[in-house]
């Protein structure tokens, strides 16, 4: 069952986030619960998104109003107790110029203290500038990427992953040197997406850690028959439907599932326009105010958590019609129903 937008408006209702008294409240039950401040500290609120009472546990989720390096490496360090060895940082870096993506000085800052670490993306399906590995490390350079070793990880193919459990796939074809690494971090800038509403920690991984000629054909049921469309022409060729939603929470699961207990999840809520950081110079300019960074070894409890807070955000029309009108929310419900993780969390403050 989707979690639904009156669902949603419930927890508008009783739960607000604001600049000047950073508030934030549990979801509302038969006993209402009183609101939390999370400048307290350590403040655990325990919210229960479907409107109703919940037993058993909730998930931690870690959260901060500030926005920088700091803060950054701050809150990684309160999930990263399973993270060793070679380690992949799975981040967005973007079209060529984005307006949008996390800022380059924090995340060399972060990398950096991050042992054997490295940034880690994959080839495009779309026909744009990072299509082709070439143009694909050109882009890191324009970007400001190139800080440290990027690794495209389907420069040399594909590996095909198992879905254990999937709906609509058995397997995803990977980027191959996705199986070089003990450990991921999925560095997220939270945002809107076109296609899926918006995207998250869920989108980072399932889209990006996708081969982009094999495993990204897989996710999007794209039929390479009718020819690849341009960048511009994307999303006129591409159904828009909650079946998408399903396949990129098949895909999500395959790479939760390979890297087990040693993969982290941070949404970055910065600069949240309606469009992807794959949008590049045409994505729309935010009409809301930034929220903050959350962390979690959970990423349904992650990407709940981020939903919650911009509909509980009195300026965040625009994202929610577009989450809305996409059907963005069955993301949620997809990796629910998959068991990816806990849909009940505890909202953790660490300012």
């Amino acid at each position: 069952m989707d979690v639904s937008r009156r669902d949603f408006m419930k927890l508008a209702g009783v739960a607000a986030l604001t600049t000047a008294a950073g508030s934030f409240g549990s979801a509302k039950t038969a006993e209402a619960a009183p609101s939390i401040k999370i400048t307290q500290a350590p403040v655990i609120g325990s919210k229960n998104v479907t409107g109703t009472k919940y037993s058993g546990t909730a998930a931690k989720v870690y959260f901060t109003k500030k926005i920088d390096a700091d803060s950054l490496i701050k809150i990684y360090n309160m999930i990263n107790g399973e993270i060793f060895g070679k380690v992949a940082i799975k981040l967005h870096t973007g079209e060529p110029h984005g307006p949008n993506i996390l800022p380059r000085e924090w995340v060399k800052k972060f990398q950096a203290l991050v042992p054997n670490s490295n940034i880690v993306e994959t080839n495009t399906l779309y026909n744009a500038a990072r299509y082709g590995t070439a143009g694909h490390r050109e882009t890191i350079k324009t970007n400001g990427w190139d800080f440290c070793d990027v690794d495209i990880m389907d420069e040399f193919g594909g590996v095909d992953l198992p879905t254990n459990g999937g709906k609509h796939l058995q397997f995803v074809t990977m980027g191959k040197n996705m199986v070089n690494y003990n450990s991921m971090i999925v560095l997220t800038h939270f945002k809107g997406h076109y296609m899926g509403g918006f995207g998250g920690s869920l989108k980072n991984i399932a889209i990006g850690c996708a081969s982009g000629q094999k495993g990204k054909v897989q996710v999007h049921q794209y039929n390479t028959a009718l020819g690849m469309p341009p960048a511009n022409d994307w999303v006129t060729k591409v159904p828009l439907e909650e079946k998408f939603m399903e396949l990129m929470a098949d895909s999500g699961k395959a790479t939760c599932d390979f890297f087990g207990k040693r993969i982290v999840f941070i949404n970055v809520m910065r600069r949240m326009s309606v469009d992807c950081d794959c949008a590049g110079t045409y994505a729309a300019e935010p009409t809301m105010k930034d929220i903050g960074i959350l962390a979690s070894n959970d990423i349904l409890a992650i990407d709940q958590a981020c939903c919650d807070l911009v509909w509980s955000a009195p300026d965040s029309k625009d994202l929610k019609e577009r989450i809305e009108s996409r059907h963005g929310l069955h993301q949620l419900t997809a990796m629910r129903n998959l068991n990816m993780g806990n849909s009940q969390y505890e909202l953790i403050s660490i300012d």
